[in-house]
């Protein structure tokens, strides 16, 4: 039987009465996802001391680069990547780390742009992942493509899949791992499989071993 861990991930910043809500409604997280950048109204960004927070806490740091709003073309993956390899370096965040770019269902994705993803990641000393939904929107189509054209793309990126989406759980009554994958081969090593707690601002998500060991 795979091992899995039990975590959440948040849009807002990590303090101590928010991860005081999280233990006593659902767990001790096994990690936290945090978004690297700040946007308004849609994710207050990582800090160092709230890096070091989650860590003091016993937890791992799950990061998730947002600041994009489509994910078509070669270049403007590979300037992502960059960007989001500059603000891991900046942060502190542990060498080996996978680093997932928010491919949200609603955006416009292409094969170009995944695998530019992947392609810089790879000159890095992190990780390529891609946080999506393989079940509605591009990212499937996109995603087979960048794996046939560019092997690579198979290979090193790891997906975290958004469905199915049963609902959120507490620790110790979380669901069988089975989150959708793409058409094709696919490293499926996380599932957010329960979104927009009502008790504290969360989702809920289960990572195979493998992925957890990687995460600073």
């Amino acid at each position: 039987m795979a091992i899995l861990n039990w975590g959440v991930d948040s849009a807002a910043r990590v303090t101590e009465d928010f991860y005081q809500c999280v233990v006593q409604e659902f767990g001790q997280p096994d990690f936290w996802g945090r978004y690297l950048s700040d946007i308004a109204g849609m994710s207050d960004g990582l800090t160092v001391d709230e890096a070091h927070f989650i860590r003091d806490k016993g937890m791992k740091l799950l990061p998730i680069y947002n600041n994009f709003s489509a994910a078509v073309g070669e270049r403007a993956g590979s300037v992502a990547a960059r960007n989001a390899i500059f603000k891991a370096r900046s942060l502190g965040l542990a060498e080996g780390s996978f680093i997932f770019a928010n491919v949200e269902k609603f955006f416009d994705v292409d094969a170009a742009w995944l695998a530019a993803w992947v392609e810089t990641f790879y000159e890095s000393p992190f990780r390529p992942g891609f946080y999506a939904d393989p079940d509605e929107g591009p990212f499937n189509e996109a995603f087979c493509q960048a794996v046939e054209a560019t092997p690579l793309v198979g290979e090193q990126a790891v997906i975290w899949s958004a469905e199915p989406g049963p609902g959120v759980t507490t620790k110790r009554r979380f669901p069988p791992y089975a989150p959708s994958g793409p058409d094709c081969e696919a490293n499926v090593w996380a599932w957010q499989y329960g979104r927009d707690a009502s008790s504290c601002p969360i989702d809920t998500v289960l990572m195979q071993q493998q992925l957890y060991e990687t995460l600073g």
